[in-house]
């Protein structure tokens, strides 16, 4: 099965986002919550999705050992993101959503093809707690990574409403026009966005834990050394802190609205540069596996 086929079915799912993105925002319903579920959407997201994970599995998991790159990462951080996104798309009316997930999967699977990655281990293939660790590191890359671009569209979304709140002209409505930001009125009201992006946030920190106590306590049995607290890890530590810092700002004194968002796109940042930018550096800048 050919690397770029997901990226064909995403450029697909895209065009035909985009579409019925376009028909919708002319009437938009009055009642989001009770708008009919798109069938045909999920449906057809399913079939990428389906497409996506099994190029993925013969991509990473060959015979001879483990093929992977920072742009796997990617393209691994994305379908776990599209797929919870599908899973909560059944529930709450995400409709606004779906160009930029299907984007986020376009890109990051064009990246996978680029850049195919390097074959790493041979044991780690055959290791199950290796492939444990691998699952739920890549399942707390991808639920964080569907996070922070809830954070960018509910930023969006406020930096919107506060324009229309006042008469004054932003920067905002210069980059995006009136009708792109229709786009927006698709998606549910903030207060229903904020308990997603929590929802989301809890998922990924359970597997977020497991990935760094995983790592600390079976560093022998996954990789062969002892712990190393190189950039990696501290970049890894620094990331479980910050988003367990939100979540317990959140329980405890209900942090929300902007500064909980620029704190949840602070924590994804050092989550990105724990592993896809350690292995963008190596592979891209310096030629290295």
């Amino acid at each position: 099965m050919s690397i770029l086929l997901p990226s064909f079915a995403y450029t697909a799912g895209l065009i035909f986002a985009l579409w019925t993105s376009q028909s919708k925002v002319q009437e938009i319903p009055a009642n989001p919550e009770g708008a009919s579920k798109p069938w045909l959407i999920q449906i057809c997201l399913f079939i990428i999705l389906v497409i996506h994970g099994m190029v993925l599995q013969n991509a990473i998991f060959k015979p001879e050992g483990l093929n992977f790159g920072f742009a796997d990462a990617l393209s691994l951080m994305a379908w776990f993101g599209i797929t919870f996104y599908w899973i909560e798309n059944w529930f709450l009316p995400l409709r606004g959503m779906l160009p930029l997930v299907l984007g986020m999967g376009l890109l990051f699977t064009v990246s996978s093809a680029i850049f195919p990655g390097e074959l790493l281990s041979n044991r780690a293939v055959n290791s199950q707690w290796f492939r444990l660790h691998f699952f739920v590191a890549n399942a707390a890359y991808g639920l964080m990574s569907l996070a922070a671009l809830h954070a960018i569209l509910m930023s969006w979304q406020d930096k919107r409403l506060r324009h229309h709140a006042s008469d004054t002209h932003t920067w905002f409505e210069g980059i995006f026009s009136s009708q792109a930001t229709r786009w927006l009125d698709l998606l549910p009201p903030l207060m229903t966005m904020e308990r997603v992006l929590f929802n989301l946030l809890r998922m990924g920190y359970v597997f977020l834990t497991l990935t760094v106590f995983s790592g600390v306590f079976f560093s022998q049995t996954l990789f062969g050394r002892s712990l190393i607290f190189d950039h990696k890890t501290i970049f890894a530590l620094i990331a479980w802190v910050m988003f367990g810092g939100l979540l317990l700002a959140r329980w405890r004194i209900g942090l929300r609205g902007v500064k909980a968002l620029r704190w949840v796109l602070g924590a994804f940042s050092m989550l990105m540069l724990a592993y896809v930018g350690s292995r963008f550096v190596l592979e891209v800048l310096l030629h290295r596996v």
